[in-house]
């Protein structure tokens, strides 16, 4: 799977890396382009995953405010709900693309 904004790759992983939550793939820390990515200052909470972190993607002078999106400390519970330990694995969106 491929995360693609601006025709360039954010993130890259086979299939059985990523995490599906809520609809939304999950892309392990490793599978992402680290130059597209700069650290938010906006968070969010999520009542069952917990405090939300984001990051701004950049592309060729394009910037993508809030378009990626993590938790750094998923609340107690969630892992064991989701049956897998998503923690700082990162999800897309705002216009970013995911596909095989």
């Amino acid at each position: 799977m491929k995360a693609i904004w601006h025709n360039q790759v954010l993130a890259e992983a086979p299939t059985e890396e990523l995490i599906r939550i809520e609809g939304n793939w999950y892309f392990p820390p490793h599978s992402l382009n680290r130059q597209f990515f700069k650290d938010s200052d906006h968070h969010t909470t999520c009542m069952w995953k917990g405090d939300c972190s984001y990051y701004d993607v950049t592309v060729e002078g394009a910037t993508n405010e809030f378009g990626a999106w993590y938790y750094p400390k998923p609340k107690e519970g969630s892992i064991e709900r989701v049956k897998k330990d998503f923690t700082h694995y990162v999800a897309f969106w705002n216009g970013i693309e995911v596909r095989e």
